[in-house]
């Protein structure tokens, strides 16, 4: 039986959670009150104050310093003994002055606030121009795309808080009987890049709130079997007047007999095509072995939109972004995807940011990153032509690509597939 795996290059870059932004030092010298005009985020009549360093007695000291300030009038209410020496204090800024007169004090600066760092839009996303479509309506106010898309993967974060995952939808084809989480990363990355939701944190997908359906059809270590993942298009197919695509960035060897699997006995293709004639785009990566897709499945198949892998490092055209995770030129084919007549669309897939297990996010490369930015694509179209076939999705997205992008450069055909451009959709 075919292995099969998930098109995943590499994973590069990783992020717990949002960074925050950092309070301004204290200026050196003796000790004062550090101003700032209110816009800078500082905080009126709140103050952290640091004491010089002790050698000895530490804690008696920092004790007769916070004795003091509150003898002055100063409400302490936090009070810092190892990483420095200090505490916060609410008070009015003649104390706050007078508090800085302290010889023990090094300096009072005004307390400020910190935040999440902003919601980014990959470059991925950008290069697509989906912050220009009017169904995804990118604008940092959470209002989710209506549409449904499976993906058959590693799993999902199921609790992911930029994703809305469908709960209700969740399958495990791999481990049955346990919750598809994702072990991995590979799943959750996906999906972030097809919908994470336009919420103001994190990152934003294509789709942004598109119901996401977890299908579990890869371990933990992100292989499976044709059986495996056979039984997710067969989950996908019993709801298959609910999901609108399915994205499968995985990968195995075989070819396209021309007649859905049936001459050469292909029951994964079987499967697909009677998928597809129930209504479900499919959107699958042409793979990263920088060879002719023709000898990689789902790839092969004609009933599926096979995706390439472009190398965009600053989400405009021109070739003039500078690398960031790995080496490749900027706006060219990337030079490890996969190529010929079975590729229909190209799509973003090197130093792709998205979601990630933990509630964090993730940089990787593959066109495991390329596929879902065109499953997102797929469901704009579909949120606003519910009633499209998958030859019509197709079409629709292969008409609304764009040729603006540096060819033939490592692309190993003579055909220049357009790349996803979904600001019409």
């Amino acid at each position: 039986m075919p292995r099969i795996i998930g098109l995943t290059l590499l994973t590069l870059t990783l992020a717990a959670g949002a960074p925050y932004a950092v309070a301004s030092s204290p200026t050196a010298g003796s000790p004062s009150v550090a101003a700032a005009p209110a816009e800078a985020g500082r905080i009126p009549g709140h103050y952290i104050v640091t004491l010089k360093e002790s050698k000895a007695g530490a804690r008696e000291d920092t004790k007769a310093a916070v004795e003091r300030a509150s003898a002055m009038g100063a409400v302490v209410h936090q009070v810092y003994r190892y990483a420095l020496q200090g505490y916060a204090a609410v008070m009015s800024p003649q104390t706050a002055a007078q508090v800085a007169k302290d010889p023990d004090v090094r300096s009072v600066q005004q307390d400020q606030w910190v935040h999440a760092s902003a919601q980014s839009v990959p470059t991925g996303v950008d290069r697509v121009d989906a912050d220009r479509s009017p169904t995804a309506a990118i604008n940092g106010v959470d209002t989710r795309v209506n549409a449904d898309v499976a993906v058959l993967d590693t799993g999902i974060d199921l609790t992911h808080p930029d994703l809305n995952v469908y709960q209700a939808g969740a399958k495990n084809c791999w481990m049955p009987g346990l919750p598809p989480q994702d072990q991995n990363g590979h799943g959750t990355h996906v999906a972030g890049t097809i919908g994470a939701l336009d919420n103001g944190t994190g990152v934003v997908g294509v789709a942004p709130g598109a119901r996401l359906w977890p299908v579990q059809v890869l371990s933990p270590s992100g292989s499976g079997t044709s059986s495996s993942v056979i039984c997710g298009i067969d989950y996908v197919t019993q709801h298959a007047d609910r999901i609108d695509v399915a994205n499968m960035s995985l990968g195995g060897a075989g070819t396209d007999d021309g007649n859905c699997g049936r001459t050469n006995g292909d029951a994964m293709h079987q499967a697909i095509c009677a998928s597809v004639a129930r209504g479900v785009t499919y959107t699958v990566a042409a793979g990263n072995s920088h060879a002719d897709a023709r000898n990689t499945v789902p790839a092969a198949y004609d009933e599926v939109i096979t995706v390439s892998a472009l190398a965009d490092f600053d989400g405009k055209s021109g070739g003039l972004g500078q690398p960031t995770c790995r080496a490749d030129q900027d706006d060219t084919f990337a030079d490890f995807s996969n190529y010929g007549p079975d590729v229909d669309l190209i799509a973003p897939g090197v130093c792709i940011r998205s979601t990630y297990p933990g509630g964090g996010y993730a940089t990787m490369s593959g066109t495991s990153m390329a596929a879902p930015h065109v499953a997102g694509g797929a469901a704009l179209y579909r949120a606003t032509h519910p009633t499209a076939s998958p030859a019509a999705v197709k079409a629709a997205l292969q008409a609304a690509g764009s040729l603006d992008w540096i060819w033939p450069s490592q692309d190993g055909d003579a055909v220049k597939e357009r790349l996803l451009r979904v600001s019409s959709f």
